[in-house]
């Protein structure tokens, strides 16, 4: 019996290198993300009191720039509301966190 075998080609490298980001612009990016991950946490903590004995463990995304905030009892449903109210432009600034005691939901 005979097996044909293909060589993989394997890639070193980006797919597109002209995208390639500097040290400081990830830099920059990830320090973004963690002051928007601290203004949505104190966002959710002021929140959650009042909404966890009618939403227990459900979910929730929050827009820190204007405190809005979706909520829905499954994460997909949740992901789809914030494609209606958040038109994808590139822009969407929202953190999710779940209803609970420590409001994790894994990493997203």
């Amino acid at each position: 019996m005979t097996e044909s075998t293909q060589k993989r080609q394997v890639r070193r490298g980006r797919i597109f290198p002209e995208y390639q980001s500097s040290p400081e612009s990830r830099a920059k990016r990830i320090a973004q993300r963690e002051e928007l991950g601290k203004q949505c946490r104190q966002i959710f903590e002021q929140i959650r009191p009042q909404l966890m004995p009618t939403h227990y463990n459900w979910f929730i995304a929050i827009d820190a720039e204007t405190g809005n905030y979706l909520l829905d009892e499954k994460f997909d449903s949740l992901m789809q509301k914030v494609k209606v109210h958040y038109p994808s432009n590139g822009k969407v600034r929202l953190t999710a966190f779940r209803l609970n005691e420590d409001g994790y939901c894994g990493l997203i």
